[in-house]
């Protein structure tokens, strides 16, 4: 029997919903992507309550809303407490994230879905790993490995590989196979016949032309706008895909010696740029490779300039400018403020580099033809003044009165309880502890500092009959290097919470600090929301052009094909797309492709019979194993036996016949045309086959015929008997195990 594994869709399937499955394996169930819009809706989250507090672990694949937009309000509030999983990246941009959209709507609204306090509880135990580092879990899930590999979508974006029993699961959504400039392709091409592939359907019906193309006509759109004395905005998330826009635009700058300025606003913008800084190793090679030559770091951003607040950017001088601010979809952030701001200026372009979420202000400008007007809620925190800022005093006063009665009420109530004896006593000098463990606390609640003092009065044990001085063990701990302090009870809670924030808020920037965002982490002032609706002219310029980083239609077909996965389930994306790849996939690459719906549960169980035997002490020590990267492999000629209720191979009663040598191993014809070099063999390609000498040929034969793979492959060697002729075969194969 197969590896059982199931497939259940909470969030994010036939639509572009965000992203949420629940993937079960041998009964241990993972929360594969947890995610969320821009709009906050509660409603998405209905099937991932019920589920929340059966997840045994939460694998995340990208940094943005869409992928883990929902964990903190997930872990407050519907009972998630399995541990986390992702890439460093991940982790540190994803917190971000979360920071920069929480800031964002509490300047705008009473926002109390989550707070900051949850979203750094949500982060607290995300265990993080690198690419290709594999994780063993024990217990309820012993015998299941999981491992990140590169996406090529944002900065450490993941294709989960999940291995069980010898059977991979791969989870792989939002890849791409381009090399970009900031980050390499997808490594999905290099897995072959997993037992399930859960891929989406987001980009299947779009083509893409080549990235020299689209780069130049993305910054020829930028350079006309500006010097047609416009600005440009480019609504971006916080830090997925605009990195990529960063690096173009900073590179293009200096390549030209172009002086219009560039801005990057965010909340969050400075300590975003100073992690990315800090991962050269999660990016491309080329980024890698001239840190190591040159230590020239490409996050500088020469050109750019990080701004944390709107403030700075009304400040500067009035000419065309490029700003690039969050959120992407328009609905609140620093772009939607400027979007108001400029969109009635017929000289400047409002620039889309993805497509904006359904239901947000983004997709409507999107549309074709675009509105000629749109009706917008302009929102700000102000503070309270005057009868309303008496008001609110008097009110919170009123609260304190009660809360202060209902206290001296409950006391009250309590040490008349205390008096009362207690007749079940025996001997009336014995106190028990506990009885003086109450004691203390009620005693604890008048002492200011240490506990350990003289009071005025006794305080009787409520099952006490006499009085008695509460006593503290206060001894204290010690080591080799004295007593053992804890450096909590010396920190200023208050400058504590002062230096989070100016490090939280972007405190790096000449010591600049967002007011407003200050505010709401300290929650110092009483303050409002005041909003107006307004009816905003749009009579900019609005451009999309695809920068969203992920593989076109043609390329997820050719890709799937590769793989070709036993079983294939789509999800996330359009009910068109994810129809069509479906027709597709089943013609061409599986018969066993599923799309399921929201709470529909596929069992993508595999049909291969896998059985767990243990190799007897007698079979291993006749067997000789070689070394074959991270594994050593042996053949085996054993007959089946029981030990213990366990099947167990046994040593042949007789001596095995002799079998044909196997050859273990993967020849790529550019590496053999190294080595053969290197050995002094004249080598060339020619007509897609090595040719070796003078006389001897070198080709690899695939075999297409299995449906949906690449099928076996062989080696063939030709040309006439000769010492050469034997000198290259003994070389070739001593690039194979022999076996």
């Amino acid at each position: 029997m197969g590896t059982s594994v199931q497939v259940t869709p909470l969030c994010g399937v036939y639509s572009e919903s965000p992203l949420s499955y629940l993937l079960s394996i041998d009964g241990f169930n993972f929360l594969v992507d947890c995610g969320w819009n821009d709009l906050f809706d509660p409603t998405l989250l209905q099937p991932l309550s019920s589920v929340s507090s059966t997840i045994d672990a939460v694998l995340l694949s990208h940094p943005d809303m869409l992928h883990l937009g929902a964990l903190p309000y997930a872990i407050k509030h519907l009972g998630l407490s399995a541990p986390v999983y992702c890439t460093e990246p991940v982790y540190r941009l994803g917190l971000l994230t979360m920071y920069d959209h929480y800031i964002s709507r509490k300047q705008v609204s009473d926002f109390d879905l989550f707070t900051l306090d949850d979203v750094d509880s949500a982060f607290q135990n995300v265990t993080r790993l690198t690419y290709s580092q594999n994780h063993h879990f024990s217990g309820k899930g012993e015998g299941i490995i999981i491992a990140p590999h590169v996406a090529g979508h944002l900065l450490g974006g993941t294709v989960w590989k999940i291995t069980k029993d010898g059977e991979d699961v791969l989870y792989a959504v939002d890849f791409n196979h381009r090399k970009e400039r900031h980050l390499n392709g997808t490594v999905l091409e290099s897995f072959v016949r997993p037992a399930v592939l859960i891929t989406d359907a987001y980009n299947a019906l779009n083509n893409q032309p080549s990235r020299r193309q689209r780069d130049q006509e993305f910054l020829d759109a930028i350079l006309e706008t500006l010097r047609g004395d416009g600005n440009v905005l480019l609504p971006v998330g916080t830090a997925g895909r605009v990195l990529e826009l960063l690096l173009i635009l900073d590179q293009y700058w200096t390549q030209h010696h172009l002086t219009f300025p560039i801005y990057f606003l965010t909340n969050v913008s400075t300590s975003t740029i100073e992690y990315i800084k800090s991962f050269l190793e999660w990016m491309s090679d080329s980024i890698a490779k001239s840190f190591e030559h040159t230590r020239d770091n490409a996050f500088l951003l020469k050109h750019v300039t990080l701004l944390i607040n709107k403030t700075e950017l009304e400040k500067v001088p009035e000419v065309p400018k490029v700003v690039l601010a969050s959120m992407a979809s328009l609905e609140v952030g620093y772009s939607h403020d400027i979007f108001v701001d400029w969109a009635t200026g017929v000289k400047n372009r409002v620039l889309f580099t993805e497509r904006g979420q359904f239901g947000t202000l983004a997709r409507m400008l999107q549309a074709d033809p675009p509105p000629k007007a749109v009706k917008v809620t302009m929102s700000k925190r102000v503070p309270l003044v005057g009868e309303e800022l008496k008001a609110y005093e008097e009110e919170q006063e009123r609260i304190k009165k009660e809360e202060a009665l209902k206290a001296s009420i409950a006391k009250e109530e309590e040490l008349k309880a205390s008096r009362v004896p207690d007749t079940n006593l025996g001997d009336p000098m014995v106190v028990d502890t506990i009885t003086a463990q109450d004691a203390s606390d009620v005693t604890s609640s008048h002492i200011g500092g240490h506990r350990d003092i003289f009071i005025d009065g006794f305080v009787p044990p409520p099952t006490s009959v006499a009085p008695m001085f509460p006593f503290f063990d206060n001894s204290a701990e010690w080591d080799d290097f004295g007593e053992v302090i804890n450096p909590d009870d010396y920190v200023n809670k208050e400058e504590e919470m002062v230096d989070a924030s100016m490090h939280l808020f972007g405190g790096d920037l000449d010591g600049k600090l967002d007011e407003g965002s200050a505010h709401l982490l300290l929650d110092s002032t009483p303050s409002k929301v005041v909003s107006n609706e307004v009816t905003v002219q749009v009579k900019c310029g609005l451009t999309y052009m695809d920068f969203e980083g992920r593989s076109d239609g043609r390329s997820i077909k050719s890709i799937i094909s590769h793989v070709a996965p036993l079983k294939l389930v789509l999800v996330h994306g359009s009910a068109e797309a994810t129809e069509h790849l479906k027709q597709h996939c089943s013609k061409h690459v599986c018969p066993h492709v599923y799309a399921p719906q929201i709470g529909e549960k596929i069992d993508a169980t595999s049909d291969l019979c896998a059985y767990k035997v243990q190799l007897s002490e007698r079979l291993m020590s006749s067997i000789l194993f070689k070394k074959l990267g991270d594994y050593e492999i042996a053949w085996v000629d054993a007959e089946v036996g029981k030990t213990n209720d366990m099947l167990t191979l046994l040593p042949l009663s007789s001596t095995p016949a002799p079998h044909k040598s196997v050859l273990v191993g993967d020849l790529k014809l550019a590496d053999f045309k190294q080595f053969l070099a290197s050995k002094g063999i004249p080598v060339e390609f020619a007509a897609g086959a090595l040719r070796c000498g003078e006389h001897v040929t070198l080709r690899k034969v695939g075999d297409t015929s299995q449906k949906g793979g690449p099928g076996t492959q062989q080696v063939v060697l030709e040309g006439p008997l000769s010492e050469e002729y034997y000198k290259i075969r003994e070389l070739l194969y001593s690039q194979f195990y022999l076996l």
